[in-house]
């Protein structure tokens, strides 16, 4: 099992740098750690940093162009879109990655 997280322009590849903390990434990039330990491979690409990973991904490519950069964070799971616009909290992780039992 791939997620791969489309993240906006951030400062640095998580976007947990810097003196002003948003809470959200900051439990977001926990939240992917811990998907990682339980044995899902969590790739995560940032627009500033990463254009070309957004460009060659075909379904990245089509829902910018349709939605904007709005659409950031888009969550691809093995190739099918889970999330969008917004970080979602470990337990609809848990719930989009239909893994409740495997990983609680």
């Amino acid at each position: 099992m791939r997620l791969d997280v489309f993240d906006p322009a951030m400062c640095c590849s998580t976007g947990v740098c810097g003196p002003d903390l948003d809470p959200q990434l900051v439990q977001f990039a926990a939240d992917a750690k811990w998907l990682s330990e339980k044995g899902v491979t969590v790739e995560r690409h940032n627009l500033g940093q990463e254009p070309g990973a957004f460009m060659s991904n075909a379904l990245v490519r089509r829902t910018l162009q349709a939605e904007g950069v709005g659409c950031l964070p888009l969550g691809v799971l093995d190739g099918e879109v889970i999330f969008r616009g917004g970080y979602p909290a470990r337990a609809e992780l848990v719930r989009m990655l239909a893994m409740a039992e495997q990983v609680v």
